[in-house]
């Protein structure tokens, strides 16, 4: 365990933070002030920290000073000493009885050394700002850099609203990040260059840390809730057609609202996945219905035949330049939102014709609308997607994968004819986009009944049934194909597909109960084949 022991003159807001979050399981042997009333001392105590101090006599040397500080540390057990606006310059015989000693810095080191930083940074006119936690050195501010961190630098900016935000978001998160190197013995100081190096702190896909750069597009009327604040950030740097980036078409309709944004991110990512037209409706982020045809127009009519019920009040995304004909059928039910790469101007007139339909250009064109409007979406860029959670953020591989009929295997006795393989490889890239517990019925190119978001996956069978058996219009689940998000764990879910007419299934298989699975398919002369994958979607 690394032990630390911290000076501070004052209140030492970062060693209490320290203290409260435990870096790499390093914790305070001792706090000393040369201050003997210094906030900071309490704070210790209240934690259960040992306390020191050691003021400064009038007209006592700093080696005299220093050396009652080494006699004060000399009773605990420390490897590591961090400074927290210790208002001392600490000499050479002090850094060299100590351990490694380290302070923290409220500017972008070199830049702004000093005790007036964020005085000097809002004369500048720097536009980003941050803190370094470095070694310290008898040269002030002048030591080896052990990391960074940054912040942005805003018009409105004071010293004292600069100098809280640097606290907050940038020492709060680089100093305990500086002392988990040091108690994972993740750090090197070379005595002979003055530079360090930090084992692990690697570039690439997934780094080592981050550094995250947005500006902010748009404050939302609210977030998903009336009485949540929202906005929306923009990254400049996609180049893959987005919701976030493309042009609304129709001025003076109320702008988008989180859900508007969240929900048309998923239905755009969904008909993504297909080269032939294909059009989708969505709804709370799941499908309400998809489908690809030979027209954009039937792929819409079959999707929204689906479940016409759930898609009132949805987002209809489409891969194509939407046409006259579809957007007559857009239009002829409530809708909040279309999205397609591009527009004719007779289908604009009918789109924007519906005061409140948002209609949304992701064409990766020049921006132009009308017949010189790109007809089809561009190339999938964005390798990975991420979530923030309290505490931090989850970043993950997109799942681009989706199986050919090689990668098939079948497990049953029946074999899938040619046009079961099709509509299995359709239904599984729908259901990469149906929140798990996930199951969907899909006929031909066209989903039949979807039933998502399930804490069993059995409940998940039986309502793709009912949505496919009550509100499907001009279908049915007889005959139909049933694609499973993950394996079965019980033969109970076959059973219920077998009794709502599923003739075929693909899922990823795995379960220590695929033997059971199987036989039951067998029982009921489905088709079965196994993927080898799953496709959960928490999000």
């Amino acid at each position: 365990m690394l032990r630390i022991a911290g000076l501070a003159s004052n209140r030492g807001r970062n060693l209490r933070h320290i203290a409260d979050t435990a870096p790499g399981g390093a914790e305070l042997a001792v706090v000393l002030s040369n201050h003997d009333d210094a906030p900071v001392l309490d704070a210790a105590a209240e934690r259960g920290i040992p306390t020191e101090s050691v003021e400064r006599d009038e007209g006592e040397s700093r080696e005299s000073h220093e050396r009652r500080i080494l006699d004060a540390l000399d009773d605990y057990e420390f490897d590591l000493v961090c400074l927290d606006g210790y208002m001392r310059v600490l000499t050479t015989e002090f850094l060299d009885a100590a351990p490694t000693t380290l302070n923290v810095h409220p500017s972008l080191l070199p830049a702004f050394p000093g005790n007036d930083a964020h005085e000097q940074v809002l004369d500048s006119g720097v536009r980003t700002t941050g803190c370094t936690v470095h070694v310290v050195t008898e040269e002030v501010d002048a030591g080896p850099i052990v990391t960074q961190e940054a912040v942005p630098v805003f018009e409105d900016d004071d010293a004292a609203s600069l100098k809280e935000r640097v606290l907050y978001d940038a020492e709060f998160a680089a100093y305990p990040r500086a002392v988990r190197l040091f108690a994972e013995d993740r750090v090197t100081v070379d005595a002979e260059t003055g530079r360090v190096s930090v084992e692990g702190d690697e570039g690439g896909d997934l780094p080592s840390r981050r550094v995250v750069s947005e500006r902010r597009g748009d404050t939302l009327r609210y977030g998903e809730n009336p009485h949540q604040d929202a906005a929306v950030y923009v990254d400049d740097a996609c180049e893959e057609a987005n919701v976030v980036s493309a042009p609304q078409l129709n001025e003076g309709a109320k702008a988008l609202s989180y859900n508007n944004y969240n929900d048309a991110d998923g239905a755009l990512s969904l008909i993504k996945e297909f080269d032939d037209p294909a059009a989708a409706v969505i709804k709370h982020t799941n499908p309400a219905g998809c489908a690809t045809a030979d027209t954009l127009s039937e792929a819409y009519e079959r999707a929204l035949s689906t479940d016409p019920m759930s898609a009132f009040g949805g987002i209809v995304a489409l891969n194509r330049e939407c046409d006259a004909e579809t957007a007559e059928l857009v239009v002829d039910s409530f809708k909040e939102v279309v999205v397609a790469p591009g527009y004719t101007d007779d289908a604009l007139s009918v789109l924007t014709g519906k005061k409140n339909l948002r209609v949304l250009d992701v064409g990766r064109g020049d921006g132009r609308t009308g017949e010189s409007a790109r007809s089809e979406l561009g190339e999938i860029s964005e390798r990975f997607t991420e979530k923030p959670i309290v505490g931090g953020r989850l970043v993950q591989e997109r799942d681009l994968w989706s199986p050919t009929v090689d990668d098939l295997e079948v497990v049953t006795e029946r074999e899938p004819t040619d046009e079961q393989l099709e509509t299995m490889l359709f239904a599984w890239k729908v259901l990469k986009h149906v929140k798990s517990n996930g199951i969907l019925f899909a006929d031909g190119t066209e989903t039949v009944g979807v039933g998502m978001g399930q804490v069993s996956r059995v409940d998940a069978v039986r309502l793709a049934a009912m949505k496919a058996e009550e509100h499907a219009e001009g279908k049915s689940a007889e005959g139909a194909v049933m694609a499973s998000d993950a394996f079965f764990p019980f033969p109970d879910g076959v059973e219920e597909a077998a009794e709502a007419g599923i003739d075929a299934v693909i899922q990823p298989g795995g379960s220590v109960n695929d033997d059971d699975v199987v036989a039951a398919a067998d029982e009921h002369d489905m088709v079965m084949v196994f993927t080898g994958r799953r496709c959960f979607r928490h999000d």
